[in-house]
Order: C-alpha cells, then sequence, then structure tokens
C-alpha cells in the first residue's frame, strides 16, 4: 500500500472528503476534521443511508424507557450546516469509480472525491435459517429496527432472542421492557462468550433468570416455525419453544459489499483491509469503524473506532497519526446487571500463558469478579466484573499502565489503603479516564481548575468524558469532587442558591427551631424566594418532622404531592391505592374494577403488588378518591417522597418452603410507615424463606425469613441503579426488627441528601455499612431512642390524605384544570389499544415557531382574584386557547403565560412550580421541569423552548390579561377528547 497521505500533496483547492455512512464513528470523524480545518483546507460531504442524522446506537435500548430518538440524537442538521458539511440523508451510495475518483448514489448524483472515508459500519447476521422471512422476525440495530419491534409487540406475548451475546442481552432487555415473555437462545455454553468466562457467564445467567427472562444455553436453532406468523423456534435435541416474536442478534458482519464491488482488498472473513493509517488497497480510499480490518481484527466497539476517526482526521490535518490497535476492555450495564471485561481477561485459560486468577464469587449478591494476574504476580493482565463492576476505572488503569501491584491482589478489589489505582488520588495525569473519547485524567483536573466547573454535567460538556457508553462516570465524578477540595473550592451541597444550608442542616433547623412553614424558614435562613429544588425540599422536610397535611403547603408541592396522585402524560393523573403486603379480598378487587370502569381508567399491575389506575383528569381526583375510600381504601401515596409498598411473597400462610408468615408481616410493616415522607421514595419487601420469592434485598429495607426469625436488609436499590442490600441484623424478633427499621429510617430521614434514595445513601456514609450497625444496631450515638420517639409522632399522626380532601368541601374544590370550575381539559387526547383508554402519542419534542407579535391586545376579564392559588397558578380560556395564570404572592407579582408547555405541547404549565433564578421569576414544568422565565417566556433552563406571555392587571378583585383576539390565540389542540381505536396490522 502507498504510504502518501493524498491530502498533504499540495493543491489550488479544497480537498474533497466523502465519507460514506453516518454512524457514530463517522460523526466523530467530520468532528475532528473539520474542527482543526481553520484555513478551510477540507470540502466535506457525509452520506447517510437512514433517514436521521448520527445518533447513540449503544444506548439503543433506552427507547424502550422512555427516551426518544432525540435524546439519542449526537447532532442536528444544523450542526453539520454551521460547520460547512454538505449531509446528505435518506441515501445510499451504490457504487464507487475509483478511475474517476467519484461515487453514485441512489438518488442519481456523481459526487467526486479526493479522499473517500468509507464508515458503512456492520450489519445483523441473519442465520439462513428455515423460515427467517416469517412476519415477526426481526433485527436489532437501528431506531427503525426499534419501532417496528416496539409497534409488533402489541399483540405478542412471548418473545425469543437468537443470540446471547452483547447485542442479544440488549435485544433481550428491549423485549422484556415491553411486558414480553422473554427467551434467550445461545448456542455457546454461556453467555456473552466473548466478554465472560464460565464462573462470569454463570453468575450472569441466574442474575438474569432472577428478573424473569429463561436462558437456554447449548442451544441451536434449526428453523423458525411458523406460516403467516411465527409461533415458535425448532431446536436441536429438545423440545420445541413456543413464542409468536423472534429477535435475531447473532452477532455482525462488516458492511465491505461496496468495497468488494470497487474491487478493494478484503479480508477472508470480511472487512475492508487498511494499513495503520486507516488507507486501503486504494490509498485514495479509508475505511473506518466497524467495516475496516485492522491488524487482523475487526472492532466491534464504538472506542476503537473513535480512534480510528482520530488518527484519521489528524493524518489528513498532515500529522503522523495511526492505528495500531485498541483495548477492548468495556463496562456495560445489561438488563440492570452490570458486566465489565478489561485487558486479557482470558490470559489463565490461554495455552501456553503463563498467568494465575484471584476469583471472588458471591452467588447471594449475584457478583462475580476475576483478575488475571501474572505469574510473579507482579503484574495485572485482565479481569471480569459481574454484577458489581465498581472497581473497573482503577482496575483497568493499573492493568493498561503495568502498574505494580499490592503484596495482595485481592486489595484492587476490596481495598486495605493501599490498593493500587483505587482512588483518583493515585492516578498519574496521563491515565486515562474516559476511553471513548480519549480523555485523561490531567484533561479532567485541568478543565475543572480552569474552567472552574462544579458540576458534572458542566464536566462532560467540557471534556466529553462520560458521553460515550458512561462506563468511566462514577470515577469522573469522584475526579471532580477530589479537585475541588484540592482547590479549596469544597463541593457546594447548598440546597439552591435561596439556603446556603444542605438538606441535613436545614432538616436540623426545622427541627430544633420548631419552624413550621416554608415562607417562616426562608425568612429566617434564606433569601429570594425559593425555587423549584428546595420547595419541594423543604416540604419533605416539614412533613417528615411535623407530619402536617401535604396540601396547607400547597405552593411548595410539586405537582404530585399538590395533587395527591402522579402526574401522566396529556396532565392526567395515575391513582394507585394502598394494598399492604399485595393481600387484597375478592371483593375489594371487585371494586376496583368497578371504580375503573365507571371512570374509564387504564388498569396496570405495579411491580410493588399494586393496582395502577391510570387516566383520570384532575377534576375527577376527589370523586374517584371517594369511591375507593367507601370501599375501604386509602391512599397509596405512589405520588410522593414516601413509604411505598411492602411486597411479599405468600410466606409460611402456603408455601410449602415458608418459614415465617411473610404476609402478615409486610401488612405490619406497610401499615406502620405508610405516608411516611422521605428524601426519596422507599420500597420494602419481606420473603418467607431464603428463597427470596419478593426480591427484599432489591429493596431501600427488605426483611427475609429465617427458622430463628428475622434477617434486615438495608439499602438496596432496584432501577436504572441496581444494588443488592446489605445485611444489618440476623436472626431478630419482630419487636426488635420494628425498632431497627425505625432507626434506620429516621436516621436516613435525618442526614440523606434531597432525591437521594438509600442506596446512595449507604455508598456514601463514611463507614459505610459497619458505620451504621454502629448507629443503628449498636446505638454508638446514644440516639436510637429519640430516632424511634421521632417515629412513633410521624405513625401517630398518620392521616389518609385522600380521605381529607373528601371530608373537606373547600380542598375538594381546589382540584381543577380551569378556573373556571370543573370542565375537563379539550386539549386531551386518548385512544384505545387492548380495551382500554391511553393517551395518544407525544409529538416530537420539536420548539414550535415564535408566536406572532401581539398588536391588537385588548383587556379581558379571565378570573377572579380568590380563584388563583397563592404562589400559584391555574388554567383560563380565551376562545379555544388555554392560558395559565399565575400570582406569585410572596412578590406580589402577577404573570401569564400559554398554558402549553412548548415542549410535548400538554397543557399543564400552570400547575408548574414558581420560584426565582438570580432574581428572574420562572415556572418550571410540572412534567420534565423544563423552567421559563414569568417575565419574557424565555426558556431557561433549555433556550431552544420558549412560551408567549401577556401583560396582567387586577382590579377590584378581578384579574385581567391583555390578549388579542381567540382565533389569533388558539394554539393547535390535538383531538379534542376524543377516544380512537389503536389498529394494529
Amino acid at each position: 500500500m502507498s504510504a502518501t497521505a493524498p491530502a498533504t500533496r499540495k493543491r489550488t483547492r479544497p480537498t474533497r472528503v466523502v465519507v460514506v455512512g453516518n454512524g457514530m464513528v463517522a460523526h466523530r470523524f467530520c468532528a475532528r476534521l473539520m474542527a482543526a480545518d481553520a484555513e478551510r483546507r477540507f470540502t466535506l460531504t457525509c452520506i447517510g443511508e437512514e433517514p436521521r442524522p448520527a445518533y447513540d446506537r449503544v444506548h439503543l435500548s433506552e427507547l424502550f424507557c422512555g427516551r426518544t430518538a432525540a435524546d439519542l440524537s449526537l447532532a442536528d442538521e444544523a450542526w453539520y450546516a454551521e460547520r460547512g458539511i454538505a449531509l446528505r440523508l435518506n441515501e445510499r451510495v451504490e457504487s464507487i469509480d475509483r478511475r474517476r475518483r467519484r461515487v453514485r448514489t441512489s438518488g442519481g448524483a456523481l459526487l467526486g472525491y479526493d479522499v473517500l472515508v468509507l464508515a458503512t459500519g456492520s450489519a445483523p447476521f441473519v442465520p439462513p435459517l428455515p423460515g427467517i422471512e416469517t412476519p415477526g422476525v426481526f433485527v436489532y440495530r437501528t431506531i427503525e429496527d426499534v419501532e417496528a419491534i416496539r409497534a409488533f409487540a402489541g399483540r405478542a406475548r412471548r418473545a425469543a432472542v437468537i443470540g446471547g451475546g452483547l447485542l442479544g442481552l440488549e435485544a433481550a432487555k428491549a423485549a422484556h421492557d415491553l411486558g414480553l415473555e422473554t427467551h434467550v437462545v445461545e448456542f455457546a455454553p454461556r453467555l456473552m462468550p466473548r466478554q465472560v468466562d464460565a464462573g462470569g457467564g454463570a453468575v450472569l445467567r441466574r442474575a438474569i433468570e432472577q428478573l424473569g427472562v429463561q436462558v437456554h444455553l447449548d442451544a441451536q436453532t434449526q428453523a423458525i416455525v411458523g406460516h403467516q406468523a411465527v409461533t415458535g423456534l425448532k431446536l436441536a435435541n429438545r423440545e420445541p419453544l413456543y413464542v409468536d416474536m423472534v429477535i435475531v442478534s447473532a452477532g455482525i458482519r462488516p458492511r465491505d459489499e461496496l468495497a468488494r464491488a470497487a474491487g478493494l482488498t478484503v479480508g477472508e472473513r470480511g472487512g475492508i483491509l487498511v494499513d495503520s493509517g486507516l488507507r486501503s488497497s486504494d490509498p485514495r480510499i479509508c475505511a473506518i469503524g466497524e467495516c475496516a480490518l485492522v491488524g487482523g481484527m475487526v472492532y466491534g466497539l464504538v472506542a476503537p473506532g473513535y480512534e480510528m476517526a482520530d488518527a484519521l482526521a489528524a493524518r489528513l490535518h498532515g500529522g503522523a497519526a495511526e492505528f495500531t490497535g485498541a483495548d477492548l476492555s468495556t463496562k456495560l450495564k445489561l438488563l440492570g446487571v452490570e458486566v465489565a471485561s478489561f485487558g486479557d481477561a482470558f490470559a489463565d485459560a490461554t495455552a501456553g500463558t503463563v498467568a494465575q486468577a484471584v476469583v471472588f464469587e458471591d452467588r447471594v449478591r449475584g457478583v462475580y469478579q476475576k483478575l488475571v494476574i501474572s505469574q510473579d504476580g507482579s503484574r495485572l493482565l485482565g479481569g471480569i466484573l459481574v454484577g458489581d463492576a465498581a472497581p473497573y476505572v482503577p482496575l483497568l488503569i493499573t492493568a493498561r499502565e503495568g502498574r505494580p501491584l499490592p503484596e495482595r491482589p485481592h486489595e484492587l478489589l476490596f481495598g486495605s489503603g493501599g490498593a493500587a489505582g483505587a482512588s483518583p488520588d493515585d492516578l498519574d495525569d496521563a491515565a486515562q479516564i474516559c476511553a471513548c473519547n480519549g480523555v485523561s485524567k490531567g484533561a479532567i483536573c485541568a478543565a475543572i481548575a480552569e474552567q472552574e466547573l462544579s458540576s458534572m454535567g458542566a464536566v462532560k460538556a467540557c471534556t466529553r468524558a462520560g458521553t460515550g457508553c458512561g462506563g468511566c462516570v462514577p470515577f469522573v465524578a469522584r475526579i471532580l469532587e477530589s479537585e475541588l477540595a484540592r482547590s479549596g473550592r469544597a463541593v457546594n451541597r447548598n440546597l439552591c442558591e435561596h439556603f446556603a444550608y444542605t438538606r441535613q442542616e436545614l432538616f436540623e433547623i426545622v427541627k430544633l427551631g420548631r419552624l413550621a412553614s416554608f415562607d417562616a424558614l426562608l425568612a429566617s435562613h434564606g433569601q429570594g424566594s425559593g425555587c423549584e429544588i428546595c420547595r419541594p425540599a423543604v416540604a419533605s422536610i416539614l412533613a417528615s418532622t411535623w407530619n402536617d397535611f401535604v396540601l396547607n403547603h400547597a405552593a411548595i408541592q410539586d405537582t404530585n404531592d399538590r395533587f395527591l396522585a402522579n402526574i401522566q402524560r396529556g396532565g392526567t393523573y395515575s391513582v394507585v391505592p394502598r394494598i399492604p403486603g399485595g393481600e387484597i379480598t375478592p371483593d375489594k378487587l371487585v371494586r376496583l374494577g368497578e371504580i375503573a370502569r365507571d371512570f374509564d381508567l387504564y388498569c396496570k399491575i405495579t411491580g410493588g403488588q399494586r393496582i395502577d389506575l391510570l387516566g383520570a383528569r384532575v377534576e375527577q381526583l376527589p370523586d374517584i378518591w371517594e369511591a375507593l375510600v367507601e370501599a375501604g381504601f386509602e391512599s397509596g401515596h405512589a405520588y410522593g417522597k414516601a413509604m411505598r409498598t411492602v411486597k411479599s411473597c405468600v410466606g409460611s400462610t402456603w408455601c410449602r418452603f415458608g418459614v415465617q408468615d411473610s404476609v402478615g408481616l409486610a401488612i405490619r410493616v406497610e401499615q406502620r410507615y405508610r405516608g411516611l415522607r422521605a428524601p426519596h421514595k422507599l420500597k420494602s419487601a419481606v420473603s418467607g424463606c431464603i428463597r427470596e420469592c419478593a426480591e427484599a434485598q432489591s429493596k431501600d429495607f427488605g426483611i427475609i425469613a429465617t427458622e430463628q426469625g428475622w434477617n434486615l436488609y438495608v439499602g438496596g436499590n432496584g432501577g436504572a441503579q441496581p444494588r443488592h442490600a446489605e445485611l444489618l441484623a440476623s436472626d431478630v424478633d419482630e419487636a426488635t426488627l420494628i425498632r431497627l427499621i425505625d432507626r434506620f429510617l429516621m436516621y436516613y430521614i435525618h442526614t440523606a441528601n434531597p432525591l437521594e434514595r438509600t442506596a446512595r445513601w449507604l455508598e456514601r456514609l463514611d463507614g459505610g455499612l459497619e458505620y451504621l450497625k454502629r448507629v443503628i444496631v449498636d446505638d454508638a450515638l446514644g440516639i436510637g431512642a429519640q430516632l424511634e420517639r421521632d417515629m412513633q409522632q410521624l405513625v401517630d399522626s398518620y392521616e389518609c390524605e385522600w380521605a381529607a380532601v373528601v371530608r373537606d368541601p373547600a380542598r375538594r374544590a381546589q382540584f381543577t384544570h380551569f378556573a373556571a370550575g370543573a370542565e375537563p381539559d379539550p386539549a386531551l387526547d386518548f385512544v384505545r389499544e387492548r380495551g382500554q383508554r391511553r393517551p395518544a402519542d407525544w409529538p416530537d419534542a420539536q420548539p414550535p415557531a415564535p408566536p406572532p407579535p401581539v398588536d391588537d391586545a385588548e383587556w379581558v376579564r379571565v378570573a377572579r382574584v380568590d380563584q388563583v392559588p397563592r404562589d400559584g397558578g391555574i388554567t383560563v380560556r380565551h376562545g379555544e386557547a388555554q392560558i395559565a395564570v399565575f400570582h406569585f404572592a410572596s412578590r406580589d407579582e402577577w404573570y401569564a403565560t400559554q398554558a402549553m408547555c412548548p415542549h410535548r405541547k400538554d397543557m399543564v404549565l400552570a400547575r408548574g412550580l414558581l420560584g426565582t433564578q438570580q432574581g428572574e421569576p420562572k415556572v418550571a414544568c410540572p412534567l420534565h421541569k423544563k423552567t421559563f422565565s414569568l417575565r419574557d417566556g424565555s426558556g431557561l433552563s433549555d433556550p431552544q423552548y420558549r412560551v408567549q406571555t401577556f401583560p396582567v392587571r387586577v382590579e377590584n378583585g378581578e384579574v385581567w390579561l391583555a390578549l388579542p383576539a381567540a382565533d389569533r390565540l388558539a394554539p393547535p389542540l390535538r383531538c379534542a377528547t376524543a377516544v380512537c381505536e389503536v389498529a394494529h396490522a
């Protein structure tokens, strides 16, 4: 191959660079090439087959968890235009004419090039199985694939994923998140055979099966069964697997067909052969990413692709950069299970290699950790982490840099006061922290110092550390805290700009000062008018201290606590009655169904053994609660940062393995702590035996029966950051158990940060579990009795919040959408799906066009003063338009804006929290917390969104707005109150 870089030759015109492909690696190359092109030496054209610009394919499965295609976008079309890049989307390159140096596209365009960069990526490998074309078979690679899977899943119940590697488990997560019974079929004897060994694979399998995903190993798929639709899989030497949906994720193949057709050299097993300068057999044509075969390897990870993009961009600018290989280390979270591998993780099992392994396995917690050490014990060669990958970054750096090991290598995992790489302070500036973006510790530290960064968001924006796979984020956070402390800029843990105190300090101020309102606390220890951060936090403190009815402090409650229900899409609410321990009588079950039918509510069984009734309009809530209270139900506090559920198995009452009455204890525990407000929501569970069917070890506090009594676990967490709870006390009787839970919960409430789950609180607590045992079990601080008294005061003063509203006509009258009364929001749009009503899909979150200037406004009376909540808002109508009117009473000011949040187009802005930001009055949308100036409507948290504002005046107890004619204001309303049937093709 020629070593001459065509871009380094002297030219009288800019070098024409054409990039084929617009994935993550292509985007990285475009960014790097043009960022260094101040002299405009290049013209760049990027051609992508997909209909959208580059997006984050690594986090594709997050589309099933509420994120949108816009959230995954790496850049919009304006980004390319700003850099002078000609972006051609939804277009395919069909041929390369190497002699004329031009490409032909599917749109008929002929584009000349001086340098052609092939970034065509890879395609899913689809085995030629009989029945592979049957409807119901999908691949999992693009956003369009995700949309097709999601659309089909509505008429499927069981799904099989062919392939148990990285992409297969991502696909399994997608199917599982869609509510399908999910099976993983893997030909190899273990999951993720390229990343984990037999021991790690066994732990991974157990963890995944505990989530309800069924794993079939050593399973060879012979055919997909079904004629007009999938009915199952035919497997070799075992019974058929009956499913009605199949996702094929059996690996990837480099997309080298364009290069093959052009006569470029490709590898025997695929991939465009390139040298260390990324040049193909034609020196004017380069290849990067998953389509490139370099050094005998095709790299299927994004980090090596980024390194190729960086090297090629630097070489085209005249540098000598080369790509000589990349580390395949990776840290992932699959179905909630952390999996990481680094270095040569299989060196101990490789023939002819002299290496030894240090292995730790905890089957109770589902943790497997293996370190591969050189025979002489001097070097860390690699490792595997399953279930707990917290040590990944320091271990990776230790292996990559050949750092000396401690005398006892297991200290790398568990520490001892000398663990290599265990702390940011142990690393030198050259240590690479973010492999995806090549960011060193020194670069992060310099940015923190020079740019005076003080938050993770700022560090990410400035350095791009943590913006790739995200595996380094926890360690980057530790670097930030270390550097702030080193520079004398202690981490600012003040609650917000209005209170120069932490939440823990404010809790003590409220309690010891016997302060009973937000206004009193603000006057004595704060400044300004508060905001959407401090108002709900102080509301939680007041509730946790005095258990005062939350609506006595309505102006500082977030919308969920303000309306005692969870806000959902469209501005409707969900109602979750308490079902202690998951036990319910047939009569109550029937009554729940009747109430749901009468109010046309969508029913869903929650993960905490309760029934969720969704789709209630705000004015319907008191009527729904009245029916529930009459049937013997009370609030389940699903809307609050409060005690939620105590899940239970059937225990010794029914189960042949049960050793204690888990249902009875769960009911008693839930009834004791119902309504308890805390820094974050609280979940619990009681299992009747060690088989752990109630999943107690994934809860904030969990209880497991033993032959001698009960074991108490604390600090667990499900969800996006799962953590196993840790054992606090063993074999205790019920009275002791309750006493320890009282102390644990009150100590957490006293000392946690705002919105901090018990898992993160325990991880942050100095001394961790051992210190907590000293405080809670041993009462080393002598505060146990006081914590118990504090809890008993809250228990004794409990009152059902729904019943309190139902019995109070004045309270009931506050539950309206419009100031004028009980009229429903006409903008609500529903569809029917699977026999129930649900909100119509949100439109794309595109900012609407700026409103036209108002030049013909007239004063219109819209409400009485007493109809607008103090320090809150209400919606009024002007023709078909909806307008939010706010009374910022603490500032003696009135404001009006459009009622529609411009982000998701729902009419909910009047229910937002008021506050100030550096003196600017603002409102926070209750849906996604975007904030807007009440003065001019500008977006404070996201400048691309803004709202229209209107002048207000108050005269003789009435509110007047300066408004144009109604037809000039009417925003687009979605199928007003129509309910459409969703048709499934």
